[in-house]
């Protein structure tokens, strides 16, 4: 027959396409995995908002009053001092 090669059990027989798409899923999955572990990291120069800066950067975008304000100022105050006189 023209343009047989072999008897059709060339590279397993097939089983050589399995294994190669499960490499090729293998190698993307990884690579998709690392983008994403790359991405999430938590960044050293990010530091996290202490409670008086939420409450100052809330006020200043119009998300609560003055007396808003005020208030929550004086339980994040005297919370404050709380915690520095049991330690």
């Amino acid at each position: 027959m023209m343009g047989w090669y072999g008897d059709g059990n060339g590279w397993w027989g097939g089983g050589g396409m399995v294994f190669e798409s499960i490499f090729w899923i293998l190698l993307i999955g990884l690579g998709v995995w690392l983008i994403t572990w790359l991405t999430r990291r938590d960044n050293p120069t990010q530091k996290q908002e202490s409670p008086r800066q939420i409450l100052d950067r809330r006020l200043a975008a119009g998300e609560i009053d003055t007396a808003a304000y005020a208030q929550a100022r004086r339980l994040i105050d005297n919370r404050a001092s709380d915690l520095r006189e049991t330690n």
